[in-house]
């Protein structure tokens, strides 16, 4: 009887052990737990800690709440100009509606697969709006943000619908296909080379301003100063002449002084090799000349 009774107290341990170990859960703080009866969800919660769910009739599944990265595959598209560029992007996106996601996807790898060619389809679209200059050029890059916010504008929309929500979607680089490469490369050349030229003109064009100024600014300084130098020279001559006339005021005064004019004269024309002079006989210097002999 003994023997019995601890049998039965093993097996009721057992039981009790496998009732534990199949009726309850954990949940982490990043996930979300479903609990499935019959391929149907009874229950969806996201509260950490350990939970409660029917013995051999209930599975959980568990879905990550953090936000993830799917680096999608590198594909084609045309612009607006039928030119053919390789997208390659990244989404960042989460679960939002764990419920909605099982009955709709029912599996990362699933969801993974429509966000590709959700993101796919948006990207074409909204490149297909642009011309490939819009794309590849010199002008900020922050510019482009526009073109990013409104394919993940796009994309969120309709992946709420399977209960993911999409944070953004980037565009890590464009490729050229190679046929394009060389004309694109030439484009860009050229219009570097025009951008110089521009520069190299204006430049030239307010060099020469510059120095149409200098020059106008040079002669008016000249042209002022020999108009001050004239002016001076006059009054100079006019305070000269007027001394003269202050010196030389009286007939005996002036007499003096033109003879003293006439002996300057007279002495510079001696100061050659030539000792000749003509004088009139009735000239002052003429009779002073004679009376020395």
């Amino acid at each position: 009887m003994k023997k019995s009774v601890k049998v039965l107290l093993i097996a009721l341990a057992l039981v009790v052990v496998l009732v534990l170990a199949t009726g309850t859960f954990t949940v982490r703080e990043n996930e979300y737990a479903c609990t499935v009866r019959f391929s149907k969800i009874i229950e969806t919660t996201d509260t950490p800690g350990l939970h409660l769910k029917v013995p051999f009739l209930d599975s959980v599944k568990y879905f990550p709440k953090a936000t993830m990265l799917y680096d999608i595959p590198p594909s084609e598209v045309l612009t607006s100009d039928k030119q053919n560029m390789t997208a390659d992007c990244y989404i960042l996106w989460r679960i939002e509606d764990p419920l909605k996601f099982y009955q709709t996807l029912g599996s990362m790898a699933v969801a993974e697969q429509r966000l590709n060619a959700l993101t796919y389809n948006a990207l074409k679209t909204v490149m297909g709006t642009l011309a490939q200059a819009d794309i590849i050029n010199m002008d900020d890059g922050s510019e482009r943000n526009q073109i990013y916010e409104g394919i993940a504008t796009n994309v969120d929309k309709l992946s709420d619908s399977y209960g993911i929500a999409v944070d953004d979607v980037k565009i890590k680089r464009f490729d050229l296909p190679e046929s394009n490469e060389n004309a694109v490369y030439s484009r860009m050349i050229s219009e570097r080379n025009q951008m110089a030229e521009k520069f190299t003109a204006d430049g030239n064009y307010d060099a020469a301003i510059i120095r149409n100024d200098v020059d106008k600014q040079v002669n008016i300084i000249i042209s002022n100063a020999k108009a001050e130098a004239a002016k001076l020279e006059a009054e100079g001559e006019a305070a000269y002449m007027r001394m003269l006339a202050e010196a030389y005021d009286t007939a005996e005064k002036k007499e003096f002084y033109e003879f003293t004019i006439a002996l300057d004269a007279l002495g510079q024309s001696l100061t050659g090799g030539e000792k000749t002079i003509i004088l009139d006989a009735d000239s002052a210097l003429a009779k002073i000349l004679a009376g020395a002999n």
